[in-house]
């Protein structure tokens, strides 16, 4: 993306949010991508009605976390005996002592997070889509979905699940339960999410309908 004049005004500009190389932003053509000559991070992205299925994306998101901390999601047979577990038993499987703390980052990560995050998203998109102004704190709310994005760790989570399955299988029977075919969903739904969302095109989109 190449550097023109200089702009009258810094909201003109874009910057890499990997390497901090400054780029004049300009919108490349439609399905077209605006990629940093440095790093080769993608900075502005145009896809036909990418809004709206991120929208999409987020409310399944949404849906799916909150019903998958209550449903079953292992259950494990042994030596005659069977113990079925939920997300929520896991994550608060420590209520005392030291261990507490790795019970509630658990909590956080696996579901406090990504819930809010998704909820951020849907409360600064949804408005967008529907042609009205932006809802008050529109901007600190996708600056705060922004920022908890590294830290919503469902693809990590659902990795080490399958890494520990593997090696529990030779020892016991496992049978999955609803919550994770939900949580595997939940996982693929947020990489789309992620790849649909241009954070250059939101803010440019609460900017022009304040």
């Amino acid at each position: 993306m190449p550097q023109g004049n200089r702009p009258d005004t810094l909201a003109q500009y874009i910057a890499c949010p990997n390497c901090d190389a400054l780029y004049t932003a300009r919108l490349p053509g439609e399905g077209a991508r605006a990629i940093c000559g440095r790093c080769h991070t993608v900075l502005i992205s145009t896809r036909q009605s990418a809004g709206v299925r991120v929208l999409a994306l987020s409310t399944a998101v949404l849906i799916l976390v909150i019903a998958a901390v209550f449903f079953p999601f292992l259950e494990i047979h042994a030596a005659g005996l069977g113990n079925r577990v939920s997300l929520l038993d896991v994550a608060t499987s420590f209520r005392s002592g030291t261990l507490v703390l790795v019970s509630v980052a658990s909590v956080m990560v696996i579901v406090l997070v990504p819930l809010m995050r998704t909820a951020l998203l849907i409360y600064v998109i949804a408005p967008i889509e529907l042609n009205r102004p932006p809802l008050r704190h529109a901007k600190g709310a996708f600056h705060l979905a922004e920022e908890m994005k590294p830290w919503a760790m469902t693809e990590v989570f659902s990795i080490g699940c399958a890494v520990a399955l593997v090696k529990v299988s030779d020892l016991a029977r496992l049978d999955f339960g609803p919550a994770f075919w939900m949580f595997t969903a939940l996982s693929i739904f947020v990489i789309i999410n992620d790849r649909y969302l241009c954070t250059w095109s939101i803010w440019n989109a609460i900017e022009e309908t304040e």
